[in-house]
């Protein structure tokens, strides 16, 4: 059955009763978002390998239209450090039009994933390989800043994570200190700040990132002007800033590049997708609210569909500014609406202005944010639980710091259905009941003539399997009787009575093993076959093949069964 299309946006439903007050409320929320936003957009971007203002214009588009067109009330949508990696290989290999080609590919995932109502089975992706590959991505993050962050002097940098530090070891006698100074100081003013304005309303709600770059813009200025600094290396001594805004372009499309970028695109969907409904998922605990995931999946596409038509990057729902929206008031989606508009503002009239900030400061920003994304605590719990959750972990991280994000990935999601295969399948077990069965241990359903014991006559094995017959188990049977050294049955009774399910491995090995025991002539008699499985083994033949009664619901109808053909 096809899963009929669920796209209800949050904004209508918060439109009906929607009043003076909280717009007032959200007014406030979105422009402190705005403000917020701002430094992250254009870090992000640069750290990405693409120029400023394409940060904050995916900010402003994908912000728009995850707000108007989104499944929670308070997401805030843009541009996040889980995307810098990937955007940024991308990019090396491919170029900008690549990841334009890449990122559109992303927006149709996101879509189909919405269309069918696969939010909530994304929802379910282990909780080793998010954390794994998040900070693995924080790691790497912090690793391609340690440049700019001291001033370093280097022909290049190595992409490979190994070589890059050594790289940076054989550099380091050539740290700038006026640099390292604003990077130091850039971190120490973000991380400081919420002490000093805890006590003050109003500076309470400047974020540290901005009151950061504000102070060390001036702080290099300044040095520039009275003391003849030039070591500082500035946003405009590396990228051309423009306030224009760009014009849609769709790019040209070659089925050899589609094919060549589907790997990534699907990592970008997935990634977007586990970030925007963990952070709508956070959310909702907050608000005491329920998002609607297929519509936030269909409303991230649709953002990552317009995005880089504008010239923009990968976006997703982003977990820091979705917080500072709710803990600042914003509890419909006027105030990332709101949000957008500011940021639109700010990159019409202000946007020159950046031309002037220390890029040791925005590497700065970019620690905070790394180590605020590493989530060291939960990496260090998870090192507690069982070994196939470390495993996991560990397989995810390292592939992701080594390798990439969409090895780690892919590795990660395999390793994880492998170990959830071994777990599936040891919940399943295959036991022989040699002599009697003992009806303390047996379900209601089995009372039917009050029989104190039931006596298996010689001649017959009882084999009985507990849990789903499916592929992990399906070869139980054959290992069991391959240990059985005794003298060979007339009739095997196979007890199903706690079978949930079978599937077509199930089915598959449970014929050969009928036909094996027909072929020994050995008489097979399933018992307490529930009505869904049944109707499985009907449509497999089960039927023709043993006999309509051969197939029987109670255990001592078996037993009777088995009596007659002996």
């Amino acid at each position: 059955m096809t899963p009929s299309l669920s796209f209800k946006p949050k904004l209508l439903s918060t439109m009906r009763n929607y009043d003076r007050r909280q717009f007032t409320t959200d007014l406030l929320a979105g422009i402190i978002v705005g403000i917020v936003a701002l430094p992250l957009a254009i870090a992000f971007g640069i750290a990405s390998g693409v120029t400023p203002e394409k940060g904050i214009i995916t900010a402003i588009v994908a912000g728009l239209i995850v707000s108007v067109f989104g499944g929670s009330k308070v997401q805030i949508g843009g541009p996040t450090g889980a995307f810098i990696i990937i955007i940024y290989g991308i990019i090396q290999q491919y170029g900008f039009e690549g990841l334009t080609i890449a990122t559109l590919m992303a927006g149709v995932f996101l879509i189909m994933f919405g269309v069918l109502h696969l939010g909530t089975i994304i929802k379910y992706i282990p909780y080793p390989i998010v954390v794994g590959f998040t900070s693995g991505i924080a790691l790497t993050i912090f690793t391609t800043q340690i440049k700019d962050l001291f001033g370093l002097t280097m022909a290049s940098v190595p992409s490979d994570f190994i070589e890059k530090w050594i790289a940076y070891f054989k550099s380091m006698p050539t740290i700038d200190a006026w640099s390292a100074a604003v990077g130091v100081g850039s971190v120490a003013v973000i991380a400081l700040w919420p002490k000093v304005a805890r006590f003050n309303h109003v500076l309470k709600k400047l974020p540290g990132s901005l009151i950061a770059i504000i102070v060390m813009t001036i702080a290099g200025l300044l040095l520039k002007q009275y003391m003849g600094v030039t070591t500082i290396e500035t946003i405009g001594d590396r990228f051309s800033i423009s306030n224009q805004l760009p014009g849609a372009q769709v790019p040209e499309l070659s089925w050899e590049v589609i094919k060549g970028l589907v790997s990534p695109a699907i990592t970008i969907a997935i990634l977007g997708a586990i970030e925007s409904l963990l952070s709508a998922t956070v959310a909702d605990g907050v608000i005491g609210d329920h998002h609607d995931s297929n519509t936030e999946l269909i409303a991230q596409g649709m953002a990552n569909l317009a995005s880089p038509i504008f010239g923009g990057i990968p976006a997703t729902g982003a977990i820091a500014r979705t917080m500072t929206n709710i803990n600042n008031g914003g509890r419909t989606p006027v105030a990332g609406i709101v949000h957008a508009a500011v940021l639109l503002l700010i990159f019409l009239f202000l946007m020159p202005l950046a031309q002037y900030i220390p890029m040791a400061c925005l590497a700065g920003v970019l620690v905070i944010v790394s180590y605020n994304m590493s989530g060291w605590r939960s990496f260090m719990s998870i090192l507690k639980n069982p070994k196939s959750d470390v495993i996991v972990l560990w397989v995810t991280f390292l592939l992701t710091v080594i390798f990439d994000l969409t090895i780690a990935i892919e590795v990660g999601l395999i390793c994880a259905c492998l170990l959830f295969m071994r777990r599936m399948a040891e919940t399943t077990d295959v036991k022989v009941i040699s002599e009697e069965i003992n009806p303390e241990e047996e379900d209601s359903d089995f009372q039917m003539g009050n029989l104190e014991h039931l006596t298996i006559p010689e001649g017959v094995e009882v084999y009985e399997i507990n849990g789903p017959y499916f592929f992990g188990a399906g070869n139980r049977f054959e290992e069991i009787m391959g240990a059985l050294h005794h003298q060979r049955p007339k009739v095997r009774i196979i007890r199903m009575r706690k079978v949930p399910f079978v599937d077509s491995t199930g089915i598959h090995n449970l014929t050969n093993l009928c036909l094996m025991s027909q072929q020994e002539g050995i008489q097979v008699v399933l018992s307490g076959v529930n009505p869904s499985v049944q109707t499985v083994l009907h449509k497999a033949g089960f039927d023709k093949m043993l006999g309509v009664e051969n197939i029987c619901s109670h255990i001592n109808i078996a037993l009777e069964r088995a009596k007659e053909l002996l």
